[in-house]
Order: structure tokens, then C-alpha cells, then sequence
């Protein structure tokens, strides 16, 4: 966001109430697959060796290679955009609801790929495929730990484009992302104007502003200040599951809004009898949600892996540097937009709206569509994405 409880949203964290699924599924289930590279170069100049990433498609790869759409994930979601892996999966993939046969993203018309990030949050998932601070280090046979290179949000494009290259894919008719997602799709427009044909950004904007960088500064610190954290010297020892947990329930309520708070649960007491004024034990129905709901997700994370996700997010500015103009002017592709109406992480009013006029004083077609409105806030965009899907299938066709 296959079930677990939070599936945050965005840089899209959400709890993982990820969409019904709908009358057209794909057919058959999806298969994982697995792209290596013996090296990767950073943009910083890091050394990471045998990098893995995950990824799975959906529909056919035409024989002219120049049907295929990329779907870049949010923060603590991975490749797994679409389908099931098995009959009996409860869930669906988290954008199930508009790709498939006859929906937006059709799978008889687009070969639909997505793949897992470097420092994906959840190494631990038996679905997911990531190199990062918890991967093993060729050079020393232990886990990377912080001395993993710095990475950004370009690297996870350049690993992108090196996976469509190994697939022979040499012009992509978009790039559609949610939260970090978007951040993804903006950098594919800036650093491969000559492949994108369009960029679809759903809840998410073209760089980090200072407020967002502040926020994720508060996500990530629980985990520093967890005493098992050891400036991330934890593996084979006991892990900082208490600081990782605290960190995504911030980013789990950020990632809502105080309308669905208000209600789902009100002021309803965790337990009947346990009265939260009389015992500091005793919690309101909220807390006890977001405690369970963060612990789900945490089983399967890696706190440094967070940490990681952390940076490359605060850095974040298209075109991996200079100003975000500097980066959106060497965008080539017409731009959908597509916020959430209360989203609380990249609000319209503050982002969306203005990034729409910025990227138009660069001469760039830009559509904008106000079809997701609801009370989940930044989920919305994960959630509900089918509420743009008549807009995002024309958008295709232009």
C-alpha cells in the first residue's frame, strides 16, 4: 500500500485499506521478477555492488517495444501496482482499480512495468527485492548499515532505465506515480526528456519544500532516538522495532486527515471500561489503531532503510539539482496533475496548484483535475485514484 494494515502514502503512506477489487481483473496472477546490475554508480559517486531490484508487469510488451507505461511507487509501497500474486491474496494490488483490460492503464493496449526502489522500506516483505543498508556488502560479508551510500530519488530512476534498457524499452508512452511516486515521474521527465511522452504525478509535486523536509525530519526521528538504532549498527542485534513504530505512526496519521479520524473514531475509548482518563494505560480507539496498525508494518521494514527513504526524499529537487525551474524547464512531456483534495502532505493549495502555474510559465501542457475528493486525505491519492480514471485514460490518448 498484501494486506498489512498500513500502506503509507507519500510519499504516499497509508494504512493499507487499498482498493476493492474490481469487475475486470487481470488475468492469471502476477510474477515477480528480479533485475541485477554487478554495479551501480550514485550520483554522489557511491559504489553499490550486485544491486537487486524487483519488478512485474502487466499486459504485453508490443514487438516495436513503445507500449509500455511506468509506475513508480510511493514511499512504502513497492512493484506491486496491480494483481495478486496468488488466487487466495486478499488484496489486490494498490492501483489495481485502473490497471487491468478496459481500465485507464489498459493492460490490451499497454505493457504496464513497475519495479521495487534501492532502499525499499520493506526488506523484510518476501514480495519485495531491494538493495540497501540492510543488503549484505560484497567487500566485507556484513550488512551495509549506514555506510550504504546516500541515495536519491535520480538513482532510482537511473536503476529504472537500466532495467528498461535491459528489456530493449527505448520510449515510455508514460510515467504515472503517487507521493514519491511522482517525484520519480518528475525526475524521468527531467533527466529523459527524449523517453517520457507523458508525466502523470499524482499526490506529490516536483521537489521538497522546506515545510515537507521538516515533517520528514520528525518521521525519521523516533528511530534516532530509539538506543538500539546504535547509528544504525543494529543487524544481529535487538532492532530498534520501537523507534521504527513510533515513525510510522507519524507518517501514518500524516498521511490521513482529522476528517476521517473524526469519523472512524471519534473520541471511542480502545477498550469498553477502560476509561483513558483514569488510567495512563488506558487509550482512545485511535491510539490503539495506530499502534496495531504501525507494528504490522513495521514487521516487515527495516528502520535504516527509512532513514534512507528519508534523505532521498528531503532532497528532492527535479532535475537533481539547481532550482526546481532549472529541472522542470528540461521537461519535454505534457504533465497531469492529480491531488487529493485534503491531503496534508502535498496540500494543492501550497503545491499542486502552484506547481501548475510554474510548469505552464515553462510552456508545458498541464492538466489539472479536481476528481479526488473524499475524507482519507493523502491516501486518497493511493485509494481513490480511480476517481481520475476517466481523466488519466483521455489523458493517454492525447
Amino acid at each position: 500500500m498484501r494486506s498489512v494494515a498500513m500502506r503509507l502514502g507519500g510519499l504516499a503512506m497509508a494504512a493499507g485499506l487499498l482498493c476493492a477489487a474490481p469487475a475486470l481483473a487481470l488475468d492469471g496472477l502476477v510474477e515477480k521478477k528480479v533485475f541485477e546490475m554487478p554495479s551501480y554508480t550514485t550520483t554522489g559517486g557511491g559504489t553499490i555492488k550486485n544491486v537487486r531490484i524487483g519488478w512485474e508487469s502487466y499486459g504485453k510488451l508490443n514487438d516495436a517495444k513503445d507500449n509500455a507505461i511506468l509506475v513508480t511507487h510511493f514511499f512504502s509501497g513497492s512493484s506491486h501496482a496491480a494483481g495478486k500474486y496468488k488466487a487466495e491474496d486478499t488484496a489486490t494490488g494498490y492501483w489495481d482499480s485502473i490497471i487491468g483490460p478496459g481500465k485507464p492503464l489498459d493492460t490490451d493496449k499497454y505493457f504496464i512495468i513497475s519495479s521495487d526502489t534501492l532502499v525499499n522500506l520493506s526488506p523484510k516483505d518476501p514480495t519485495v527485492v531491494t538493495t540497501g543498508p540492510a543488503s549484505i556488502n560484497p567487500d566485507t560479508g556484513k550488512p551495509y548499515g549506514m555506510s550504504f551510500p546516500v541515495v536519491t530519488i535520480r538513482d532510482f530512476v537511473n536503476v529504472q532505465k537500466a532495467l528498461l534498457d535491459s528489456l530493449g524499452i527505448k520510449s515510455l508512452q508514460a510515467v504515472m506515480g503517487g507521493s514519491m511516486g511522482s517525484l520519480q515521474a518528475f525526475e524521468w521527465g527531467a533527466s529523459y526528456p527524449e523517453m517520457v511522452r507523458r508525466v502523470i504525478a499524482a499526490i506529490g509535486g516536483a521537489e521538497a519544500d522546506p515545510f515537507l523536509i521538516g515533517w520528514l525530519n520528525l518521521w525519521a526521528a523516533p528511530i534516532k532516538v530509539d538506543p538500539n538504532w546504535q547509528n544504525g549498527d543494529y543487524y544481529g542485534k535487538e532492532e530498534p522495532k520501537a523507534g521504527l513504530t513510533e515513525a510510522l505512526k507519524l507518517v501514518t496519521l500524516h498521511a490521513r486527515h482529522w476528517k476521517w479520524a473524526d469519523a472512524t473514531f471519534g473520541r471511542k475509548w480502545a477498550e469498553e471500561g477502560k476509561d483513558p482518563r483514569l488510567s495512563m494505560n488506558n487509550q482512545y480507539a485511535i491510539e490503539a489503531w495506530l499502534d496495531k496498525a504501525a507494528a504490522a508494518r513495521a514487521s516487515v521494514s527495516d528502520a535504516n532503510h527509512f532513514l534512507y527513504l528519508v534523505k532521498a526524499n528531503q532532497t528532492f529537487v527535479t532535475g537533481n539539482g539547481g532550482t526546481v525551474e532549472e529541472g522542470l524547464a528540461k521537461i519535454k512531456a505534457p504533465v497531469l496533475l492529480i491531488p487529493s483534495a485534503d491531503d496534508m502532505v502535498f496540500p494543492p493549495d501550497g503545491n499542486m496548484r502552484p506547481l501548475k502555474e510554474r510548469l505552464e510559465k515553462q510552456g508545458l501542457k498541464v492538466e489539472y483535475t479536481d476528481a479526488i475528493t473524499s475524507t482519507l486525505g493523502h491516501l486518497d491519492g493511493v485509494v481513490n485514484i480511480g476517481k481520475a480514471g476517466d481523466t488519466i485514460a483521455q489523458f493517454l490518448t492525447k
